[in-house]
């Protein structure tokens, strides 16, 4: 990696860059993505926290104004677009989750379950 460039290896090591209050945020979505894939592993890749199950599952990422999440998966954005809609996306697959608001917890529950299937067929 290059001398500017922090190599993670755990969650906790991308989190204690942050604020408490972001790391609350994110936090809660490692929790709820644990609650419902218990067999995902963690990891840190393209320097975020992700999960692994039988392949990526999910990323996110703490910015200035955003969670970025990645669920790694176009179909996610079919499949949930009317509960996605409220949220700024991105072309590459990206959904952002303000600091303003609440975490949607539910929401990202059911496309970890939905990623998850989606893996192991």
């Amino acid at each position: 990696m290059g001398e500017n460039i922090k190599e993670l290896k755990t969650f906790k090591d991308y989190y204690k860059d942050y604020s408490p209050e972001i790391q609350l945020r994110l936090e809660e979505i490692r929790k709820a993505i644990k609650s419902v894939v218990p067999e995902a592993k963690e990891r840190i890749s393209y320097n975020m926290p992700s999960f692994w199950f039988h392949g990526n599952l999910v990323y996110y990422g703490a910015f200035k104004n955003h969670i970025g999440f990645y669920p790694a998966s176009r179909t996610v954005f079919e499949k949930f677009k009317d509960e996605l809609k409220i949220y700024k996306q991105s072309g590459k697959g990206t959904v952002q989750f303000p600091h303003n608001k609440p975490i949607p917890i539910d929401l990202i529950k059911k496309i970890a379950h939905y990623r998850a299937t989606e893996n192991m067929e």
